[in-house]
Protein backbone atom coordinates (compact mmCIF):
# COMPACT_ATOMS: atom_id res chain seq x y z
CA UNK A 1 0.00 0.00 0.00
CA UNK A 2 2.81 2.38 0.97
CA UNK A 3 4.57 1.55 -2.31
CA UNK A 4 1.43 2.44 -4.29
CA UNK A 5 1.10 5.74 -2.44
CA UNK A 6 4.75 6.57 -3.15
CA UNK A 7 4.26 5.83 -6.84
CA UNK A 8 1.17 8.06 -7.02
CA UNK A 9 2.99 10.80 -5.11
CA UNK A 10 5.93 10.54 -7.49
CA UNK A 11 3.67 10.87 -10.53
CA UNK A 12 1.98 13.91 -8.99
CA UNK A 13 5.34 15.59 -8.25
CA UNK A 14 6.54 14.87 -11.80
CA UNK A 15 3.53 16.51 -13.39
CA UNK A 16 3.62 19.44 -10.96
CA UNK A 17 7.28 20.14 -11.75
CA UNK A 18 6.67 19.71 -15.48
CA UNK A 19 3.73 22.14 -15.38
CA UNK A 20 5.75 24.64 -13.37
CA UNK A 21 8.64 24.49 -15.84
CA UNK A 22 6.26 24.83 -18.78
CA UNK A 23 4.63 27.89 -17.21
CA UNK A 24 8.04 29.45 -16.51
CA UNK A 25 9.04 28.87 -20.11
CA UNK A 26 5.77 30.47 -21.22
CA UNK A 27 6.53 33.60 -19.19
CA UNK A 28 10.01 33.81 -20.68
CA UNK A 29 8.68 33.86 -24.21
CA UNK A 30 8.16 37.12 -26.14
CA UNK A 31 4.71 38.61 -25.63
CA UNK A 32 3.78 37.82 -29.25
CA UNK A 33 4.23 34.12 -28.39
CA UNK A 34 2.45 34.25 -25.05
CA UNK A 35 -0.51 36.34 -26.16
CA UNK A 36 -1.51 34.64 -29.38
CA UNK A 37 -5.03 36.12 -29.60
CA UNK A 38 -5.43 38.28 -32.67
CA UNK A 39 -6.65 41.71 -31.62
CA UNK A 40 -9.64 42.94 -33.64
CA UNK A 41 -10.47 46.24 -32.03
CA UNK A 42 -12.98 49.04 -32.40
CA UNK A 43 -12.73 52.56 -31.00
CA UNK A 44 -15.75 54.05 -29.22
CA UNK A 45 -15.09 57.77 -28.80
CA UNK A 46 -16.82 60.64 -27.06
CA UNK A 47 -18.39 61.45 -30.43
CA UNK A 48 -20.38 58.24 -30.11
CA UNK A 49 -21.63 59.46 -26.74
CA UNK A 50 -23.16 62.51 -28.39
CA UNK A 51 -24.74 60.34 -31.08
CA UNK A 52 -26.02 57.52 -28.87
CA UNK A 53 -26.30 58.53 -25.21
CA UNK A 54 -26.85 62.27 -25.07
CA UNK A 55 -30.12 63.01 -23.29
CA UNK A 56 -31.14 59.37 -22.89
CA UNK A 57 -32.38 57.77 -19.69
CA UNK A 58 -30.47 55.09 -17.79
CA UNK A 59 -32.65 52.31 -19.20
CA UNK A 60 -32.50 53.61 -22.77
CA UNK A 61 -28.73 54.05 -22.70
CA UNK A 62 -28.08 50.67 -21.10
CA UNK A 63 -30.13 49.11 -23.90
CA UNK A 64 -28.08 51.07 -26.44
CA UNK A 65 -24.86 49.77 -24.92
CA UNK A 66 -26.24 46.24 -25.12
CA UNK A 67 -26.92 46.73 -28.84
CA UNK A 68 -23.47 48.23 -29.42
CA UNK A 69 -21.82 45.24 -27.75
CA UNK A 70 -23.97 42.82 -29.77
CA UNK A 71 -23.09 44.63 -33.00
CA UNK A 72 -19.38 44.52 -32.18
CA UNK A 73 -19.62 40.79 -31.48
CA UNK A 74 -21.51 40.19 -34.72
CA UNK A 75 -18.67 41.89 -36.61
CA UNK A 76 -16.27 39.36 -35.03
CA UNK A 77 -14.38 42.02 -33.08
CA UNK A 78 -12.90 41.17 -29.70
CA UNK A 79 -11.58 44.41 -28.21
CA UNK A 80 -13.21 47.74 -27.38
CA UNK A 81 -11.11 50.88 -26.92
CA UNK A 82 -13.49 53.00 -24.87
CA UNK A 83 -13.05 56.73 -24.36
CA UNK A 84 -13.21 56.97 -20.58
CA UNK A 85 -11.58 60.39 -20.17
CA UNK A 86 -11.71 62.63 -23.25
CA UNK A 87 -11.46 66.07 -21.57
CA UNK A 88 -9.98 65.86 -18.06
CA UNK A 89 -13.23 64.15 -17.08
CA UNK A 90 -14.72 60.69 -16.80
CA UNK A 91 -17.54 58.42 -17.89
CA UNK A 92 -17.14 56.50 -14.63
CA UNK A 93 -17.52 57.19 -10.94
CA UNK A 94 -14.27 59.03 -10.24
CA UNK A 95 -13.08 60.80 -7.10
CA UNK A 96 -10.63 62.79 -9.22
CA UNK A 97 -12.47 63.87 -12.37
CA UNK A 98 -16.04 65.10 -12.92
CA UNK A 99 -18.49 63.24 -15.11
CA UNK A 100 -18.04 64.18 -18.76
CA UNK A 101 -20.34 66.71 -20.38
CA UNK A 102 -20.39 64.43 -23.43
CA UNK A 103 -22.91 62.24 -21.58
CA UNK A 104 -25.32 64.86 -20.26
CA UNK A 105 -24.35 68.26 -21.68
CA UNK A 106 -23.11 69.44 -18.28
CA UNK A 107 -19.73 68.64 -16.80
CA UNK A 108 -20.05 67.03 -13.40
CA UNK A 109 -23.68 66.01 -13.80
CA UNK A 110 -24.22 62.40 -12.78
CA UNK A 111 -25.62 60.53 -15.81
CA UNK A 112 -27.43 58.03 -13.61
CA UNK A 113 -25.08 55.08 -13.87
CA UNK A 114 -21.43 54.19 -14.32
CA UNK A 115 -20.88 53.82 -18.08
CA UNK A 116 -17.47 52.19 -17.77
CA UNK A 117 -18.67 49.61 -15.27
CA UNK A 118 -21.62 48.71 -17.48
CA UNK A 119 -19.51 48.51 -20.65
CA UNK A 120 -17.00 46.22 -18.94
CA UNK A 121 -19.70 43.90 -17.58
CA UNK A 122 -21.45 43.57 -20.94
CA UNK A 123 -18.25 43.29 -22.97
CA UNK A 124 -16.78 40.57 -20.78
CA UNK A 125 -20.02 38.58 -20.99
CA UNK A 126 -19.39 38.46 -24.76
CA UNK A 127 -15.69 37.61 -24.31
CA UNK A 128 -14.69 41.08 -25.50
CA UNK A 129 -11.72 42.86 -23.91
CA UNK A 130 -11.98 46.50 -22.92
CA UNK A 131 -9.20 49.09 -22.90
CA UNK A 132 -9.71 52.38 -21.05
CA UNK A 133 -8.78 55.17 -23.49
CA UNK A 134 -7.49 58.36 -21.87
CA UNK A 135 -6.53 61.72 -23.32
CA UNK A 136 -4.03 62.58 -20.58
CA UNK A 137 -3.44 66.23 -21.51
CA UNK A 138 -6.58 67.52 -23.22
CA UNK A 139 -8.93 69.67 -21.16
CA UNK A 140 -11.02 71.50 -23.76
CA UNK A 141 -11.12 72.36 -27.44
CA UNK A 142 -12.36 75.79 -26.37
CA UNK A 143 -9.94 78.51 -25.22
CA UNK A 144 -12.53 79.81 -22.74
CA UNK A 145 -11.31 78.99 -19.24
CA UNK A 146 -14.84 79.54 -17.94
CA UNK A 147 -15.73 76.25 -19.64
CA UNK A 148 -13.77 74.43 -16.92
CA UNK A 149 -16.02 73.44 -14.01
CA UNK A 150 -14.96 73.92 -10.40
CA UNK A 151 -15.09 70.16 -9.89
CA UNK A 152 -12.42 69.60 -12.54
CA UNK A 153 -8.83 69.28 -11.24
CA UNK A 154 -7.84 71.62 -14.07
CA UNK A 155 -9.79 74.42 -12.37
CA UNK A 156 -7.30 74.56 -9.51
CA UNK A 157 -4.44 74.92 -11.98
CA UNK A 158 -5.81 77.85 -13.97
CA UNK A 159 -3.23 80.66 -14.21
CA UNK A 160 -0.38 78.29 -13.39
CA UNK A 161 2.25 76.86 -15.73
CA UNK A 162 0.57 73.44 -15.46
CA UNK A 163 -2.05 74.56 -17.99
CA UNK A 164 -1.70 76.13 -21.42
CA UNK A 165 -4.40 78.15 -23.16
CA UNK A 166 -4.31 78.92 -26.88
CA UNK A 167 -6.46 78.96 -29.99
CA UNK A 168 -6.07 75.16 -30.03
CA UNK A 169 -7.86 74.89 -26.69
CA UNK A 170 -6.83 74.21 -23.11
CA UNK A 171 -4.29 71.50 -22.29
CA UNK A 172 -2.23 70.22 -19.41
CA UNK A 173 1.49 70.92 -19.61
CA UNK A 174 3.47 67.69 -20.26
CA UNK A 175 6.49 69.18 -18.44
CA UNK A 176 4.58 69.71 -15.20
CA UNK A 177 5.19 67.26 -12.36
CA UNK A 178 1.77 68.15 -10.97
CA UNK A 179 0.21 67.01 -14.25
CA UNK A 180 2.21 63.79 -14.36
CA UNK A 181 1.13 62.93 -10.82
CA UNK A 182 -2.50 63.65 -11.72
CA UNK A 183 -2.37 61.29 -14.71
CA UNK A 184 -0.79 58.54 -12.62
CA UNK A 185 -3.48 58.93 -9.96
CA UNK A 186 -6.16 58.58 -12.62
CA UNK A 187 -4.64 55.37 -13.96
CA UNK A 188 -4.25 53.96 -10.45
CA UNK A 189 -7.90 54.74 -9.75
CA UNK A 190 -8.98 52.94 -12.92
CA UNK A 191 -6.89 49.87 -12.18
CA UNK A 192 -8.01 49.69 -8.55
CA UNK A 193 -11.72 50.06 -9.24
CA UNK A 194 -12.38 48.50 -12.66
CA UNK A 195 -11.65 45.18 -14.29
CA UNK A 196 -10.14 46.75 -17.40
CA UNK A 197 -7.92 44.84 -19.82
CA UNK A 198 -5.83 47.77 -20.99
CA UNK A 199 -4.90 51.43 -20.65
CA UNK A 200 -4.76 53.31 -23.94
CA UNK A 201 -3.37 56.70 -25.04
CA UNK A 202 -3.77 58.22 -28.50
CA UNK A 203 -1.52 60.84 -30.17
CA UNK A 204 -2.42 63.87 -28.04
CA UNK A 205 0.86 64.71 -26.35
CA UNK A 206 2.39 68.12 -26.97
CA UNK A 207 -0.16 70.35 -28.69
CA UNK A 208 0.96 73.92 -27.96
CA UNK A 209 4.23 75.55 -29.00
CA UNK A 210 5.16 77.35 -25.76
CA UNK A 211 3.28 75.42 -23.09
CA UNK A 212 6.47 74.35 -21.29
CA UNK A 213 8.55 77.53 -21.70
CA UNK A 214 8.84 78.14 -17.95
CA UNK A 215 9.91 74.56 -17.21
CA UNK A 216 12.45 74.59 -20.02
CA UNK A 217 13.91 77.90 -18.82
CA UNK A 218 14.25 76.50 -15.31
CA UNK A 219 15.81 73.34 -16.72
CA UNK A 220 18.49 75.35 -18.56
CA UNK A 221 19.16 77.55 -15.54
CA UNK A 222 19.82 74.42 -13.51
CA UNK A 223 22.45 73.24 -15.96
CA UNK A 224 20.35 71.21 -18.39
CA UNK A 225 21.85 70.76 -21.85
CA UNK A 226 19.07 69.16 -23.91
CA UNK A 227 17.58 70.99 -26.86
CA UNK A 228 13.94 71.99 -26.53
CA UNK A 229 12.99 69.10 -28.82
CA UNK A 230 14.89 66.54 -26.75
CA UNK A 231 13.59 68.08 -23.52
CA UNK A 232 10.05 67.51 -24.74
CA UNK A 233 10.77 64.00 -25.96
CA UNK A 234 12.17 63.20 -22.52
CA UNK A 235 9.11 64.64 -20.79
CA UNK A 236 6.85 62.39 -22.83
CA UNK A 237 9.12 59.39 -22.30
CA UNK A 238 9.17 60.02 -18.57
CA UNK A 239 5.38 59.90 -18.34
CA UNK A 240 5.09 56.81 -20.55
CA UNK A 241 7.71 54.96 -18.53
CA UNK A 242 6.04 55.85 -15.24
CA UNK A 243 2.63 54.81 -16.52
CA UNK A 244 3.99 51.47 -17.72
CA UNK A 245 5.75 50.85 -14.41
CA UNK A 246 2.59 51.66 -12.44
CA UNK A 247 0.43 49.38 -14.57
CA UNK A 248 2.80 46.44 -14.27
CA UNK A 249 3.18 46.96 -10.52
CA UNK A 250 -0.57 47.10 -9.93
CA UNK A 251 -1.74 44.43 -12.39
CA UNK A 252 0.84 43.00 -14.74
CA UNK A 253 -1.64 41.50 -17.21
CA UNK A 254 -3.14 44.90 -18.10
CA UNK A 255 -1.93 46.01 -21.53
CA UNK A 256 -0.52 49.50 -22.06
CA UNK A 257 -1.06 50.64 -25.63
CA UNK A 258 -0.47 53.88 -27.51
CA UNK A 259 -1.83 54.95 -30.90
CA UNK A 260 0.66 57.49 -32.30
CA UNK A 261 0.39 59.46 -35.51
CA UNK A 262 0.79 57.14 -38.49
CA UNK A 263 3.40 59.50 -39.92
CA UNK A 264 6.54 58.62 -37.97
CA UNK A 265 8.17 62.00 -38.58
CA UNK A 266 5.12 63.87 -37.28
CA UNK A 267 5.56 62.19 -33.93
CA UNK A 268 8.92 63.89 -33.52
CA UNK A 269 8.16 67.25 -35.13
CA UNK A 270 4.68 67.94 -33.72
CA UNK A 271 3.78 65.53 -30.91
CA UNK A 272 7.21 64.88 -29.34
CA UNK A 273 6.41 61.20 -29.10
CA UNK A 274 9.60 59.12 -29.16
CA UNK A 275 8.17 56.08 -30.89
CA UNK A 276 11.61 54.68 -31.80
CA UNK A 277 12.53 54.41 -28.14
CA UNK A 278 9.17 52.90 -27.22
CA UNK A 279 9.68 50.21 -29.85
CA UNK A 280 13.18 49.34 -28.71
CA UNK A 281 12.82 48.69 -24.97
CA UNK A 282 10.63 46.77 -22.55
CA UNK A 283 9.89 49.64 -20.16
CA UNK A 284 7.46 51.77 -22.18
CA UNK A 285 4.58 49.94 -23.85
CA UNK A 286 3.16 46.52 -24.64
CA UNK A 287 1.34 47.47 -27.80
CA UNK A 288 1.75 50.16 -30.45
CA UNK A 289 -1.22 51.06 -32.63
CA UNK A 290 -0.08 53.49 -35.34
CA UNK A 291 -2.94 55.38 -36.93
CA UNK A 292 -2.27 54.41 -40.55
CA UNK A 293 -5.18 56.31 -42.05
CA UNK A 294 -3.95 56.08 -45.64
CA UNK A 295 -5.01 54.25 -48.76
CA UNK A 296 -2.70 52.20 -50.94
CA UNK A 297 -2.64 54.95 -53.56
CA UNK A 298 -1.96 57.86 -51.21
CA UNK A 299 0.57 59.98 -53.09
CA UNK A 300 2.53 60.96 -49.99
CA UNK A 301 2.01 58.10 -47.55
CA UNK A 302 0.91 54.88 -49.27
CA UNK A 303 -0.37 52.34 -46.77
CA UNK A 304 2.09 49.54 -47.47
CA UNK A 305 5.13 51.81 -47.31
CA UNK A 306 4.01 53.35 -44.03
CA UNK A 307 3.27 49.93 -42.52
CA UNK A 308 6.67 48.64 -43.66
CA UNK A 309 8.33 51.65 -41.99
CA UNK A 310 6.63 50.91 -38.69
CA UNK A 311 7.59 47.26 -38.82
CA UNK A 312 11.23 48.13 -39.56
CA UNK A 313 11.23 50.58 -36.66
CA UNK A 314 10.42 47.86 -34.12
CA UNK A 315 13.61 46.40 -32.68
CA UNK A 316 12.11 44.82 -29.56
CA UNK A 317 10.38 41.52 -30.29
CA UNK A 318 8.22 41.91 -27.18
CA UNK A 319 6.30 44.89 -28.58
CA UNK A 320 3.21 44.05 -30.63
CA UNK A 321 1.96 46.10 -33.59
CA UNK A 322 -1.75 46.61 -34.24
CA UNK A 323 -2.40 49.21 -36.99
CA UNK A 324 -5.50 51.40 -36.73
CA UNK A 325 -7.49 51.60 -39.99
CA UNK A 326 -9.62 54.47 -41.28
CA UNK A 327 -13.02 52.91 -41.85
CA UNK A 328 -14.44 56.45 -41.70
CA UNK A 329 -12.85 57.13 -45.10
CA UNK A 330 -14.74 54.38 -46.92
CA UNK A 331 -16.73 55.95 -49.73
CA UNK A 332 -15.24 59.40 -49.07
CA UNK A 333 -12.78 61.59 -50.94
CA UNK A 334 -9.42 61.93 -49.18
CA UNK A 335 -8.33 65.51 -49.71
CA UNK A 336 -4.88 64.89 -48.21
CA UNK A 337 -3.96 61.98 -50.48
CA UNK A 338 -2.87 63.95 -53.55
CA UNK A 339 -3.34 61.92 -56.70
CA UNK A 340 -4.94 59.14 -54.64
CA UNK A 341 -7.74 61.29 -53.28
CA UNK A 342 -10.59 59.35 -54.90
CA UNK A 343 -9.25 55.87 -54.10
CA UNK A 344 -11.66 55.42 -51.20
CA UNK A 345 -14.61 56.35 -53.44
CA UNK A 346 -13.67 54.00 -56.25
CA UNK A 347 -12.73 50.93 -54.22
CA UNK A 348 -14.75 49.14 -51.54
CA UNK A 349 -12.07 46.58 -50.68
CA UNK A 350 -9.34 48.84 -49.27
CA UNK A 351 -9.89 47.81 -45.65
CA UNK A 352 -10.10 44.10 -46.46
CA UNK A 353 -6.88 44.37 -48.48
CA UNK A 354 -5.19 46.20 -45.63
CA UNK A 355 -6.22 43.47 -43.21
CA UNK A 356 -4.88 40.82 -45.62
CA UNK A 357 -1.54 42.62 -45.73
CA UNK A 358 -1.45 42.90 -41.93
CA UNK A 359 -2.14 39.17 -41.61
CA UNK A 360 0.54 38.33 -44.20
CA UNK A 361 3.06 40.15 -41.98
CA UNK A 362 1.89 38.09 -38.98
CA UNK A 363 1.18 41.18 -36.91
CA UNK A 364 -0.94 41.06 -33.77
CA UNK A 365 -4.17 42.36 -35.29
CA UNK A 366 -5.89 45.55 -36.38
CA UNK A 367 -8.30 48.20 -35.11
CA UNK A 368 -11.09 50.25 -36.67
CA UNK A 369 -11.64 53.94 -36.10
CA UNK A 370 -14.45 54.32 -35.13
CA UNK A 371 -17.72 52.61 -34.11
CA UNK A 372 -20.21 54.87 -35.91
CA UNK A 373 -18.63 53.90 -39.24
CA UNK A 374 -18.69 50.17 -38.61
CA UNK A 375 -21.59 49.60 -41.00
CA UNK A 376 -19.42 50.87 -43.86
CA UNK A 377 -17.38 47.67 -43.88
CA UNK A 378 -20.48 45.49 -44.34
Amino acid sequence: MKKKILIILGIFIFFFIDATISYAKRDSLPKDKVIDKEIRAIYISYLEYFNHFYGGSKTINENKIDKIIDNIKEHNLNTIILHVSPFSDSIYNSKIFPYSYTLTGEEGKNPGFDYLEYFIKKAHLKDISLYAWINPYRISFSSDINSISKTNPAYRLINTSSIGVSQNGIYYNPASEIVKDLILKQIEELINNYNIDGIHFDDYFYTQSDIDSLEYKTYLENGGALSLKDFRLENTNDLIKRVYKLIKKKKNEIVFSIAPDGNINNNYVYHFADVKTWLSKDEYIDLIMPQIYYGFENEYSPFKKVLDNWISLKTNENIRIVPVLAIYKIGEEDGNAGSGKIEWKLNNDIISNQISLIKSYNLSGYAYFRYDFLERID
